[in-house]
């Protein structure tokens, strides 16, 4: 059976990272068996999660994963004409490259009070002794890299502008449909709703996050996977059960 290594399951959400959370709703979009193996990304391939084992196969990264799934099991998107193509590609863009770099700062630089719901999810499974040290030792680290893409070079206000543009943009494009780009469910929708449900569904505060429930849409649309293909978690602690 394929395993896939992602982050332990808290929040009452399917993953506290969008990637891994992405790769979990195409995995049951597609009707595809798995075994969640919960780690960390120290020793994973490329250095982060998600990843997948299929019987020999080791892929990280979850654009290579998801091509993995087209070709072996399911491909979601095999129906969709080459200008829809298009329009999965550059919205997924959107929300792998720009909208995730907002949540992520939201979560790692924000506020301390956000950094430390979001420590006690990462980190709270290692032993005590360690669990700061590491905890801290990734913290600047994430810092950095969120300077170095760019968005963490703005202030406040613009970041969280940025970030509420994004928004916009997919609430709109989404309007009143039952999925992003028809009737049935493509990798577009399995990305956005990973990224709308990790900034809309978790106990991080922020004006992103404020925004987010604004968009009835997007609530909709969230609930709507949830009701499909998460029945198991619709009794859980998430805000958004």
């Amino acid at each position: 059976m394929l395993k896939l290594y992602q982050f332990e399951r808290t929040w009452g959400i399917p993953n506290l990272s969008p990637f891994c959370c992405k790769i979990e709703t195409y995995l049951r979009m597609a009707g595809v068996e798995y075994e969640i193996k919960p780690a960390l990304p120290f020793g994973a391939p490329k250095g982060k999660l998600p990843y997948i084992k299929d019987n020999s196969e080791t892929i990280g990264d979850s654009r290579f994963i998801i091509n993995y799934l087209k070709s072996n099991y399911k491909d979601l998107d095999k129906g969709l004409s080459d200008a829809e193509v298009a329009i999965s590609v550059a919205m997924q863009r959107l929300l792998d490259e720009h909208l995730f770099w907002v949540l992520l700062y939201s979560r790692w630089q924000y506020t301390d009070e956000n950094w430390r719901v979001n420590k006690k999810a990462i980190f709270g499974g290692l032993p005590p002794l360690i669990r700061d040290m590491v905890a801290n030792r990734w913290r600047p680290k994430i810092k950095r890299q969120i300077y170095g893409h760019g968005i963490g070079r703005h202030q406040i206000e613009e970041i969280f502008t940025l970030g509420k543009q994004d928004i916009d943009a997919l609430s709109a494009y989404l309007g009143s449909k039952q999925y992003f780009l028809g009737d049935q469910p493509t990798t577009l929708d399995a990305s956005a709703f990973s990224h709308f449900i990790n900034i809309i569904g978790c106990p991080i505060e922020s004006p992103l996050k404020e925004y987010g429930l604004s968009k009835n849409n997007l609530l909709d649309f969230i609930d709507r996977i949830k009701k499909e293909f998460y029945q198991d978690l619709e009794s859980s602690d998430s805000p958004l059960a």
